[in-house]
């Protein structure tokens, strides 16, 4: 039977029953949720922490990684990965500075455990997050030096290395976008050097950590400002 401004061309359809509808069209992405207190995270809402023991990240609310960015939180087993980018346009790398460092491919990142007291090193692959067993005073006598060093927070953030075209650029970044990136390349990666995908990436992701980057000022020595 039909009724007013209702189509009936015939048998309808069988109803799908109730506990299979959810199977019947694409389900929608299920959001993030904070690890600690379980709240559904907004993208523009979501923060990192680090196990410190384990160098693993795990996702936090807001509110509950402003728990772990208070004075005297630094010292647990979980810190909030801070949102600060910075470079320094005095303290460039040359190619012998590179090539002490004996990293096999154009991107490195380094970060202070505080737990061994000394910079680790970690580089791209096809496999993931490759860390580089190079002796340690090498790390030290190559970026030691630089001011971004000196302000490096243990754990949660890390010197991020490019080397293109003849130079070697470095920034201070959080460190979960530079497993972000080790991700990204892993995913994307192809052949011997990565691939035309994997390059575009890179370049992208390289142009917005340019962009985000603010530039220490520059410093006074003997003959003026440098």
């Amino acid at each position: 039977m039909s009724g007013p401004g209702l189509l009936h061309d015939g048998p309808r359809a069988p109803r799908a029953p109730r506990g299979l509808r959810r199977f019947a069209g694409p389900r929608p992405p299920r959001p993030e949720t904070c690890e600690l207190c379980g709240v559904a995270v907004p993208q523009d809402g979501h923060r990192h922490l680090v196990q410190t023991e384990q160098r693993a990240l795990i996702c936090a609310c807001t509110a509950c990684a402003l728990l772990f960015d208070r004075p005297g939180a630094g010292t647990g087993r979980l810190r909030a990965v801070p949102d600060r980018y910075l470079t320094d346009p005095a303290h460039r790398l040359d190619d012998g500075a590179w090539e002490l460092l004996q990293i096999p491919v154009g991107v490195a990142f380094f970060f202070r455990n505080a737990a061994l007291d000394r910079l680790v090193a970690l580089y791209p692959s096809p496999a993931g997050a490759t860390e580089s067993e190079l002796d340690p005073e090498t790390w030290q006598s190559v970026l030691g030096s630089g001011r971004l060093s000196t302000l490096l927070e243990p754990d949660v953030e890390a010197l991020l290395l490019r080397r293109s075209e003849g130079r070697t650029d470095c920034y201070l970044v959080p460190i979960d976008i530079c497993y972000e990136l080790v991700g990204r390349m892993r995913l994307l990666w192809q052949g011997f050097d990565g691939g035309a995908e994997a390059r575009a990436a890179l370049k992208t992701f390289f142009e917005q950590v340019e962009r985000r980057a603010k530039a220490l000022p520059p410093v006074a020595d003997e003959d003026g400002i440098r």
